[in-house]
């Protein structure tokens, strides 16, 4: 029988677990942006999460989304630019959906990226095929949807699966938004950033889940 929930104080450990595993993609992200971008997307990851890990290793928590609107609001204070408008909106945006939730199931997963999916599309316009952290996260969110009755570990693996197919797709978009779209065709062969970022999060997740 697998994983069936975490806690808010398991959650809160997961989320600096995430948080350490992003720190530590910062010349992976930094090399991933330099193709289509400036490089500044795994410096601006790296800033973050130290941020965000700070804010959470502090405190309690009530509740799940005490938990993820702390590491939203710590992105989008330290990070700014775009990457931490849409970052910190997609965690900010997903915790509001869990409510006075203390247990993180599968449910409880698939309306966190639901609801993280729909915050990034309303703050940042873009919609999937337009070669964001999007086209990552959309696949993943109906994955989790899909298998919202499993084990939390069943879905979220499903879900990183989806993910990492989803940023592989973007190799093979071409950039319409942020600093990629004036590369145009010069950004196809090169996965988003901001995809790969996303998808590392679910892994990262996923890692704590499972050990």
């Amino acid at each position: 029988m697998g994983r069936q929930s975490l806690n808010t104080e398991e959650v809160r450990q997961m989320l600096m677990h995430v948080a350490d595993g992003m720190i530590a993609s910062e010349s992976l992200l930094t090399d991933a942006d330099r193709a289509i971008g400036d490089g500044d997307h795994g410096v601006g990851i790296e800033r973050g999460f130290r941020a965000a890990r700070e804010r959470v290793a502090e405190d309690r928590f009530e509740n799940l989304a005490g938990v993820f609107l702390a590491v939203g609001t710590a992105l989008v204070g330290s990070m700014g630019g775009a990457s931490g408008a849409v970052f910190g909106t997609f965690f900010r945006s997903g915790g509001k959906a869990l409510g006075v939730a203390t247990e993180w199931d599968s449910a409880g997963l698939a309306a966190f990226l639901e609801a993280g999916l729909d915050g990034v599309m309303q703050r940042g316009g873009a919609k999937p095929g337009d070669k964001t952290m999007i086209d990552a996260l959309e696949p993943a969110a109906a994955r989790a949807r899909a298998l919202s009755g499993e084990a939390l570990d069943v879905a979220l693996a499903s879900s990183v699966e989806a993910a990492q197919e989803g940023k592989e797709k973007t190799r093979n978009m071409i950039a319409t938004t942020g600093k990629a779209r004036a590369l145009g065709e010069r950004s196809l062969g090169h996965p988003d950033p901001g995809a790969l970022s996303m998808t590392l999060i679910l892994r990262f997740m996923q890692d704590y889940v499972n050990a």
